[in-house]
């Protein structure tokens, strides 16, 4: 199993997101995938328990940055109203857009984790620039066609990595 795509952490929901340890450990930057990470894909709403958990989190003195792969418009419709930054079009795993979000955050490598629902995305990305990395198990099973195909070799690395 190679190293850089084993998560640091592995939790079901959101709300399993052992955020106090987070902020133990010293992070303070949360970088946050939006489709199927906090809202069902191609979605333009958040529910009312997801936006609760991004506000308990600015309580705790977190910041947050969305990093999507989605275009700004889609970006936008959705976060309305939450004053969260977010950088459109990241191509992850590529470093860019982690680094831009950290940027916003004022944020470093050692103070940063990323949560998102895929591998190949965004456990990938976080690992290529150093930061922690949180899998969350998808909401929905409704994806993007190209998304569905990468889903079963994730299956796959996944199992493997459940037997080590």
């Amino acid at each position: 199993m190679p190293l850089n795509l084993r998560p640091d952490f592995y939790v079901l929901s959101l709300d399993e997101i052992p955020i106090l340890k987070l902020k133990e450990k010293g992070i303070r930057g949360l970088i946050i995938d939006l489709d199927n990470t906090l809202t069902n894909w191609n979605c333009h709403n958040i529910e009312p328990c997801v936006y609760k958990w991004l506000m308990d989190l600015n309580k705790l003195g977190f910041k947050t940055c969305i990093v999507s792969n989605n275009g700004a418009k889609r970006i936008e419709a959705t976060l309305v109203g939450l004053n969260v930054p977010f950088v459109a079009n990241a191509l992850k795993p590529r470093k860019r857009g982690f680094l831009k979000a950290m940027e916003l955050m004022d944020c470093q490598v050692e103070n940063t984790a990323i949560i998102g629902d895929q591998l190949f995305t965004d456990i990938l990305g976080g690992k290529r620039v150093g930061i922690t990395t949180i899998l969350v198990a998808p909401r929905s099973k409704k994806e993007f066609f190209g998304t569905k195909f990468t889903r079963l070799i994730e299956r796959m690395v996944l199992s493997k990595m459940n037997k080590k």
